[in-house]
């Protein structure tokens, strides 16, 4: 199974990446949604991490365009800035899942376990 990390931050692409291997994922990562759109146009993962102030734009109107040309894959927000308007807006426009940073080991896996067969 992949995953695709999308955040700005490096420490958290390595971080984010050793626990997704950890659970037996493919992971990959980019740092904006333009090397989002460039990098999916190969095919998309089973799950994204999408983080949700990038570079060039907010993570949350990113999911539309996940949803739309990929319907199964699952969608983390992952962003600093959780508070329940956050979380709200994040899951009425299609993510599976939110997570707050700092994110724990245990916050990842349980993430991943609710979205992915075992």
């Amino acid at each position: 199974m992949k995953a695709l990390i999308i955040d700005d931050e490096e420490d958290i692409c390595y971080l984010l990446g050793s626990l997704l291997r950890d659970q037996k994922l493919d992971t990959d990562y980019v740092n904006s949604l333009k090397e989002a759109t460039t990098f999916l146009e190969a095919g998309f993962p089973e799950i994204i991490f999408l983080d949700n102030h990038l570079p060039d734009g907010k993570g949350l109107y990113f999911i539309q365009y996940i949803k739309e040309k990929s319907p199964s894959t699952k969608v983390v927000m992952i962003t600093a800035f959780d508070t329940p308007d956050d979380r709200k807006k994040a899951l009425q426009e299609g993510a599976d899942e939110f997570i707050g940073k700092p994110f724990s080991r245990a916050s990842v896996s349980q993430a991943v376990e609710s979205l992915l067969p075992a």
